[in-house]
């Protein structure tokens, strides 16, 4: 064990990092990982094997002169400390588990762009990203960013147009054609996907309006019996929660017709927001349906609804196939004649021979499994009713039209109290893995999900797993099992008659079980990263670490893309990822499922991102809205040039140069100021005049 103190001088500055190798850590650029050490001048960043958070230590000679604990996404110092003690690596050959990674770090903390990236700059086009470069100019070197073209083109790219260069993504997995630096094709590419975009603009603009000329149902304020429901709930709900009822409230309070994406990721109490609005449109003496795409995530939903309302008198009715059709007759018509008040159903609810009443709002829960024309469908056949999309990985369609504007998207990201990250392992499938994963949440009087997502050799599976772990009880269940029989499985998984159940993605949108804290998910390279992220989140639901294990076949070679989906996975470990997931997984499925084919081949030209760009212009052109672009402080290149002695890492130097550009007043400078301080020690000369010749332009900026 190594123990510091603060004043203390028990080991200098290098004999400390000598002991921390011996004793198994690792020197990396960035502390983010357990076992982590990252040296800068005079600070050192170690995160030691049994912390929660990573440690800050700052010299002064040989003196500990500032000791404090930091956050590592953030990389910002949270509390002083007055002694820590390191222990070393554990030898316990546990798979290494990712609670995080350098992905998950935003251009707040390291540049996301890296050395052989394809990137697009707005005016000279497609070309490779290769990183910061110095430029001897007379009597001094000027950094800049080097873009390569096609043939030995080169572009040189002053640090003030940061701004202007876009990570490309495109359609399929063929790379984009790279530009020739000088020539019009890129202007005439260009020009025509601008086009394209503002046809698009206009289009979903005129959609949006049309919707907010229709009369819909104007909701009454918040009722005695609405405050006495919302009090009944035993948790205080998030800041993210209050923020999402009061805003759908609002907006069910208006004459026209409500539709809202409301997204939060799994466990983040997105049904006690769906609960509070739902109630109030009953209040209102209308009807509610639930669409939900699961027979168990209906039966879940039902349970939970019922219970709630069952001491206001309002009556809850379910519609799925574990009903007969003399049960499935009685509900439908009972929402005719509005002798129930809510029902909850799957895609039965969207057959002809439903009709409601007075349906007041409509709540479409896991939206990303339903098609277009399923959604459509319903949004036709009652176009002034209210609509609550909600999804914890909103599919692209949806995610693109609430980042242009043209739908409200509300996001509750923060977790509920006590809720942890998902520790996640990615590794190949191996018994003693599988073994040691199984038997260590069994240990814990837990239970385990075990994805196999092949119904033909299931059987199979489960045999070699008895061998395997002979000791514990197993069942199957997967979507080709009878309606009585699935039901009988979950009912017993969920009393805690089976430790372990062998499963198909018919879990995805199941039963929220407290009791089941880890997943093994086989062959993982072949699902999607929203689905991964959906499967891992039926874990850690309590206050109990969660773990996932994304095992894939040692003998078939995982192709590019499934290394990408996987490494997103791993990126975007932390809580609360699923939005980010969701851009990501935009970005990955390309746009030909956008924008259709007319679209697809101009995103595929300029970039995904740049598209997007195109188009938010031309809807703020259309509304009348400044562009978030048309103002950037003045700064001359060459004197905003940092030096490498001091921030070694151009990945960190990046994105400090990106923030610099990025400023908008002296006390974001001075807030900027702390930052570089606590990360990187006090400025060095080249770092203050820097920051005194920012801070003298933006006295003059307005």
């Amino acid at each position: 064990m190594i123990t510091l103190q603060k004043d203390t001088p028990k080991f200098t500055h290098p004999e400390l990092i000598e002991q921390l190798i011996k004793v198994g850590y690792t020197r990396v650029e960035m502390a983010l990982e357990h076992g982590d050490i990252s040296v800068r001048g005079s600070i050192i960043d170690v995160f030691g094997y049994t912390h929660s958070h990573p440690t800050r230590i700052d010299y002064f000679g040989d003196i500990i002169d500032r000791l404090n604990s930091f956050d590592p996404d953030t990389q910002r110092s949270l509390t002083p400390l007055a002694r820590i003690t390191f222990h070393p690596k554990p030898c316990d050959n546990k798979p290494e588990f990712y609670s995080r990674q350098q992905g998950h770090c935003t251009t707040d903390i390291i540049s996301t762009f890296q050395p052989g990236d394809v990137i697009v700059h707005e005016n000279f086009g497609v070309g490779y990203f290769r990183g910061l470069t110095r430029l001897s100019y007379r009597d001094r070197e000027d950094e800049c960013v080097q873009i390569d073209y096609a043939g030995t083109d080169k572009l040189y790219v002053p640090l003030d147009q940061l701004n202007r260069l876009h990570p490309y993504s495109g359609p399929g997995e063929t790379p984009p054609k790279v530009n020739r630096l000088h020539g019009s094709t890129w202007k005439t590419i260009k020009k025509n996907a601008s086009k394209t975009a503002k046809n698009i603009a206009e289009e979903v603009y005129l959609l949006h309006q049309l919707r907010q000329k229709k009369q819909g149902f104007a909701f009454a304020e918040d009722t005695e019996n609405q405050i006495n429901m919302e009090s009944d709930f035993q948790y205080p709900l998030t800041p993210d929660q209050h923020h999402a009822v009061e805003t759908i409230k609002a907006h069910m309070e208006r004459p026209q017709p409500m539709d809202i994406l409301l997204c939060g990721d799994v466990g983040f109490g997105k049904t006690e927001v769906l609960l509070r609005t739902l109630f109030k449109a009953l209040e209102n003496l209308k009807q509610v349906a639930v669409l939900v795409p699961t027979t168990l995530l209906c039966a879940q939903h039902y349970k939970v609804i019922s219970s709630r309302l069952e001491q206001y008198g309002y009556i809850v009715g379910e519609l799925s196939r574990f009903k007969d059709k003399a049960d499935q007759k009685k509900v439908v018509n009972k929402l005719k004649r509005q002798q129930m008040d809510v029902v909850i159903g799957t895609h039965r609810l969207l057959s002809s021979d439903i009709t409601f009443k007075d349906l007041g709002l409509l709540i479409i829960d896991e939206e990303q499994r339903f098609g277009v024309s399923h959604k459509e469908r319903i949004k036709q056949k009652y176009p002034n009713v209210d609509i609550i999309t909600v999804s914890a990985t909103p599919i692209p369609r949806t995610l693109y039209m609430s980042l242009t504007g043209a739908r409200p998207c509300i996001q509750i990201n923060t977790p509920p109290p006590g809720r942890r990250p998902i520790k996640t392992v990615v590794g190949i499938a191996q018994d003693e893995i599988i073994k040691a994963a199984v038997t260590q949440e069994l240990a814990r009087g837990g239970q385990v999900y075990y994805l196999y997502n092949s119904v033909k050799t299931i059987t199979q599976k489960l045999k070699s797993l008895q061998q395997l772990l002979p000791q514990y009880r197993f069942e199957i269940a997967h979507g080709q099992l009878s309606e009585n029989e699935l039901q009988r499985i979950m009912v017993q998984f969920y009393n805690q008659e089976i430790d372990v159940l062998l499963c198909s993605t018919i879990i995805e949108n199941g039963m929220d079980i407290s009791n089941v804290n880890t997943i093994i998910i086989e062959k993982a390279d072949r699902l999607g990263v929203s689905q991964i992220h959906q499967l891992r989140g039926r874990v850690g639901r309590s206050n109990r670490q969660g773990y996932a294990y994304l095992l894939y076949d040692e003998h078939r070679p995982l192709s590019e893309i499934s290394q990408r989906r996987l490494q997103k996975i791993k990126e975007y470990t932390a809580l609360g990822s699923g939005y980010q997931l969701a851009k990501s997984d935009l970005e990955m499925r390309g746009a030909g499922q956008l924008f259709g084919r007319e679209q697809s081949g101009h995103v595929a030209a300029v970039g995904f991102t740049l598209y997007c760009k195109l188009l938010e212009k031309s809807l703020n052109q259309i509304q009348n809205k400044p562009n978030s672009d048309t103002k950037q402080l003045p700064l001359n290149p060459r004197h905003i040039t940092i030096s490498d002695d001091y921030i070694p890492n151009p990945r960190e130097r990046m994105a400090l140069y990106i923030k610099l550009i990025d400023l908008k007043s002296v006390e974001d400078l001075t807030q900027l100021e702390l930052e570089i301080t606590d990360r990187y020690g006090g400025l060095n000369q080249r770092m203050k005049d820097v920051v005194q010749y920012v801070k003298k332009q933006l006295s003059g900026y307005k």
